[in-house]
């Protein structure tokens, strides 16, 4: 394999030391003249690796040198030249988030888990969600509600009881977090092409957050989100390591 390898890793002692071993290895290469990105780290670093170098349109092969790697493969660093070869491409498609804020601003962000609004203070939110323009819950009063791509539906979505997605479906989910009214609203399953309108109510009172993957932005008074049209990346993962059949057997985990 001739593949020119960037080597991007986590700043924790161990993972800098797989990338000095690796580099030692195989040469060292910005990512910018890169054939694939190497992420060395957890499910955090690969989030980040994504937004940093996403735009290079180069396809991303993790391994694990962190807490949780649902994302990534095991680090062997043996043999990586030819488990590159063999790997399979998997493509994500990211959620984007338009959120205004009470001083006017609008700030945008893409999300490969999930886009998600949280209550800032004691109170709870109270949320108007639109799909497509209608209105589908003239108010929410929660904790927060998020938006999960299949990737991410794993992740927060999970915790909250949301449902976990196949990869290749077009659907997003809509879940609520500790929905107080109407209580028995469980979520959502809507197609990837709908646009997610929400809106905060009384927000001097209730302020809400609002997080694409790590980016927060407080004070939002409205966002919409919607999967981005443009966007894709790839990831590369070990034949015995499929993240589709990972988020299948998901769904049949104790």
């Amino acid at each position: 394999m001739t593949a020119r390898i960037a080597f991007l890793a986590s700043p924790t002692p161990e993972a800098e030391a797989a990338r000095r071993r690796l580099e030692a290895e195989v040469g060292p290469c910005p990512p910018a003249e890169a054939d694939v990105l190497v992420a060395l780290g957890g499910d955090g670093f690969m989030l980040q690796t994504l937004h940093r170098h996403g735009q290079l349109g180069v396809p991303v092969y993790g391994m694990k040198l962190g807490s949780v790697g649902f994302l990534m493969n095991q680090y062997r660093p043996e043999g990586l030249l030819e488990r590159l070869e063999q790997a399979r491409p998997t493509v994500l498609r990211p959620l984007e988030m338009e959120a205004v804020t009470e001083g006017g601003a609008t700030i945008g962000s893409l999300a490969y888990n999930e886009v998600s609004l949280l209550r800032q203070t004691r109170q709870a939110a109270h949320l108007r969600i639109r799909v497509n323009g209608q209105c589908k819950l003239p108010e929410l009063v929660c904790d927060g509600v998020l938006v999960a791509t299949p990737a991410g539906s794993t992740a927060y979505n999970y915790s909250a009881h949301g449902p976990i997605l196949p990869l290749g479906t077009d659907v997003i989910a809509l879940t609520p977090l500790a929905a107080f009214r109407p209580r028995r609203w469980r979520g959502a399953l809507l197609r990837s092409d709908a646009e997610v309108g929400i809106e905060v109510l009384e927000p001097h009172k209730r302020p809400v957050s609002a997080t694409a993957d790590s980016h927060e932005v407080r004070d939002v008074v409205e966002v919409r989100i919607r999967e981005s049209r443009h966007r894709t990346v790839t990831l590369l993962f070990d034949p015995e390591h499929d993240l589709a059949d990972r988020i299948l057997n998901e769904q049949f985990e104790s």
